[in-house]
C-alpha cells in the first residue's frame, strides 16, 4: 500500500484566522491527503536519468534539490505520495550526420541501461514497468514503479529498426523531437524544415502504432502535431504540455489542438516547468548570463560527453545565481481548470519535467506533489476526477494503445 504522507504537509500553508476557518481548511487538507494516498499517481516525465550516474547523487537517498538540483529520489517519491514516474532517455538534439546520429543511438542504449541497472540495484523499493498493469501492481507491493521514455526521436536517427530494439528494451514512449527539428518532425521551437511530419516520420508512427508505443506530441510543431494525428491509428499523449491560451509558448497546445486531441482520444499532461506555467518576468540579467553560456557551450551543438556534462553543471549553476520568480501549483490548476473547459476531464494528466527544468515554488520537487491534489481538492474537484487527472486518463490511453499492438 502506499506510504502516509508526511504529516507536514499537513499544515502546509494553513495562515488563517478563526479557529473554525482554520479547522475547515485542516479537514479539507486531510480529505486532499487521503484521497491522494488512495489514487494511483503517476508521472508521465521527468528527466532525471541524466543525473544518474552523476558524483555525489544516489537515488536511494534523500537529496536536498536546493543545494544538488535533483528533483527526484526514491525517498521523496515515497515522501510525496508518487507510485510511478517515467524516466525520460533524453536526447540533445545534434547537427544531423551519420557520425552525431550514432553518438545519439549509444547513448540511448547507454541511459536505458543505467536505468535498468539503478532500479535493479534498489529493488526492494522500485521496479521497472513496462505494462499499464504493472504500476497497480507495484503500487500494491508498496514500491515506485519506475517506467522508460524517449525524449527526441534523433535516438533513432533515421534507423526505423531502433524503434523496436528500445521498445524490447523497455521503452514505452518516444518524444518525437526536441527543441530542434530532426529526422522525423519539425519543432514546436525551430523553422519549418519538413513542413510537419517527414516521409521517415510517418514510418516511425506507423511502427509505434504496430508496436503498441506511445507516440508523445510535446515539443513538436502544430503542424506535425496534426499530422500525427490524421496518421495515427491510436490516442497520442503530449507528456508534458501545458495550456498555450494561458501562457502563450510555442511548447504549448492551443484551444483547437486540445479539442483535437480530445477528439482523438489523447491526454495532456500538465507539465510544472514554470516558464511553461506562467510568462517569466523580465530578468535581464538572467537572460544575459545564459545567453552566454549558450555561447560558451556553441548552442550546445557537437558537444563532446564530458562537455556536455559541464554545460549541465553550470546551467543549474546560473539558474541558481540568477533565480526565476516560479509560477505556483495555483498557476498549474489555472491550466488544469481551462483544459477540463476545453478538452473535458477525460484528457488531462500531469508530466511535470523534474530535472529537465520542471518545479514551482510549492511543488518544487517530488516529495511536494500532494500540494497538486490539495489545490484541486479546493477547487472543488472530486475523487473520481483527481483519480482520471493523476493517472485514470493516462491508463485509459495507455491500455488502448497495448490492445491496438498488433501480434
Amino acid at each position: 500500500m502506499k506510504t502516509k504522507i508526511l504529516t507536514t504537509l499537513v499544515c502546509a500553508g494553513l495562515c488563517l484566522c478563526g479557529c473554525k476557518e482554520k479547522q475547515s481548511e485542516e479537514n479539507l487538507v486531510k480529505k486532499a491527503l487521503q484521497i491522494h494516498e488512495k489514487v494511483l499517481t503517476v508521472d508521465t516525465h521527468t528527466d532525471t536519468p541524466m543525473g544518474l550516474k552523476d558524483e555525489g547523487f544516489d537515488i536511494a537517498k534523500k537529496n536536498d534539490p536546493y543545494k544538488g538540483g535533483s528533483k527526484v529520489d526514491f525517498p521523496r517519491m515515497k515522501e510525496g505520495g508518487m507510485d510511478a514516474m517515467f524516466f525520460a532517455a533524453f536526447i540533445w538534439q545534434d547537427v544531423r550526420n551519420p557520425k552525431n546520429n550514432q553518438k545519439a543511438i549509444d547513448k540511448t542504449f547507454r541511459i536505458i541501461n543505467d536505468i535498468h541497472e539503478v532500479v535493479g540495484k534498489n529493488k526492494n523499493v522500485a521496479e521497472v514497468a513496462v505494462t499499464s498493469d504493472d504500476a497497480y501492481r507495484i503500487e500494491k507491493e508498496g514500491k515506485r514503479a519506475i517506467y522508460i521514455g524517449i525524449e527526441n526521436g534523433f535516438a533513432i536517427g533515421n534507423r526505423i529498426e531502433l524503434v523496436k530494439e528500445f521498445y524490447d528494451l523497455g521503452a514505452r514512449y518516444i518524444t518525437l523531437s526536441h527543441t530542434k527539428n530532426n529526422d522525423i518532425c519539425d519543432s514546436s521551437t525551430d523553422k519549418p524544415e519538413h513542413n510537419g511530419l517527414s516521409e521517415f516520420g510517418k514510418k516511425v508512427v506507423e511502427e509505434m502504432n504496430r508496436l503498441g508505443m506511445i507516440i508523445d506530441v510535446s515539443h513538436i510543431s502544430d503542424k506535425s502535431f496534426y499530422d500525427v494525428l490524421g496518421l495515427s491509428k491510436t490516442p497520442v499523449i503530449a507528456s508534458h504540455s501545458c495550456a498555450r491560451t494561458i501562457c502563450d509558448n510555442p511548447r504549448n497546445l492551443t484551444d483547437d489542438m486540445l479539442k483535437k486531441l480530445a477528439q482523438n482520444g489523447g491526454v495532456i499532461q500538465m507539465c510544472i516547468l514554470s516558464a511553461y506555467v506562467k510568462t517569466p518576468e523580465p530578468n535581464p540579467q538572467r537572460d544575459s548570463a545564459f545567453a552566454a553560456l549558450r555561447k560558451k557551450f556553441k548552442g550546445f551543438k557537437n558537444l563532446t560527453e564530458d562537455e556536455r556534462v559541464q554545460a549541465r553543471v553550470e546551467w543549474q549553476a546560473t539558474n541558481k545565481k540568477y533565480p526565476q520568480k516560479l509560477a505556483t501549483v495555483k498557476d498549474v490548476v489555472d491550466h488544469i481548470d481551462h483544459i477540463v473547459k476545453v478538452a473535458g476531464i477525460d484528457h488531462v494528466g500531469i508530466g511535470t519535467d523534474f530535472d529537465g527544468g520542471g518545479g514551482v515554488a510549492d511543488c518544487f520537487d517530488v516529495s511536494q506533489m500532494a500540494n497538486i491534489t490539495i489545490e484541486l481538492v479546493k477547487r472543488g474537484y472530486t475523487e473520481e476526477q483527481i483519480e482520471k487527472i493523476w493517472s485514470g486518463n493516462f491508463m485509459r490511453v495507455f491500455r488502448e494503445i497495448e490492445k491496438a499492438k498488433e501480434s
